[in-house]
């Protein structure tokens, strides 16, 4: 048998312990599930935690499958980082991504690098991708870099209730800009430009 690794984790193994671990993490989870937006957390509980199909989720939030996907997606990520800011705390998170497309219309690379956490991911859709994006970036420096100068056109807006950007011209939105706060950094951002699935998006420019 191998050594008790559960006390080394500062366990001690026995059913009771392992019983309070399970309901705290259970509590956790429905604490981080509180800070998604209605729809995010109906898809993401319902593929990825009972293996719904996202045909079937599509028609359960009003979305197409593939809107569906990304709902579940954006969810996940927000789940994943776990100190993100609550949803209902709109200052902060305007706080933080207004001085981040600041920095990146001023080319103020080293503001950004303040303003990212150093393992920061940032995705694009096939449809940016197709626009000559690269479909990830990973790590600060990197991701400081793609942005440094640009975004030049993209302003604040509310993406399902959750501060982000996106840039639009001729009153046609183009692009959409995701991001997840966690811990007073910007930890991912993702580019959405599939027209299908920003017409599935509630997207409302908040001015700034």
């Amino acid at each position: 048998m191998l050594p008790e690794t559960s006390a080394a984790n500062g366990e001690d193994g026995n059913p009771e312990s392992e019983a309070l671990l399970a309901d705290s993490m259970g509590v956790a989870l429905l604490v981080v599930l509180g800070t998604l937006a209605p729809a995010e957390r109906v898809a993401f509980v319902l593929h990825d935690m009972f293996a719904v199909p996202f045909d079937e989720v599509a028609g359960i939030v009003g979305r197409s499958p593939a809107a569906a996907r990304q709902l579940a997606s954006r969810a996940r990520r927000r789940v994943q980082g776990a100190d993100a800011i609550p949803q209902g705390n709109l200052s902060k998170q305007r706080e933080i991504v207004a001085a981040f497309l600041a920095a990146s219309r001023d080319g103020d690379f080293q503001s950004l690098l303040e303003l990212l956490d150093p393992d920061v991911v940032l995705n694009a859709d096939r449809v940016v991708v197709e626009m000559g994006s690269p479909p990830r970036v990973s790590g600060a420096d990197a991701v400081a870099g793609t942005f440094s100068g640009r975004a030049k056109a993209a302003r604040l807006a509310l993406v399902d209730g959750i501060l982000g950007a996106a840039w639009a011209r001729g009153g046609e939105l183009l692009i959409v800009f995701d991001f997840l706060v966690a811990g007073g950094k910007i930890s991912a951002i993702e580019m959405i430009a599939d027209r299908q699935i920003i017409a599935e998006l509630d997207v409302e420019f908040v001015g700034g």
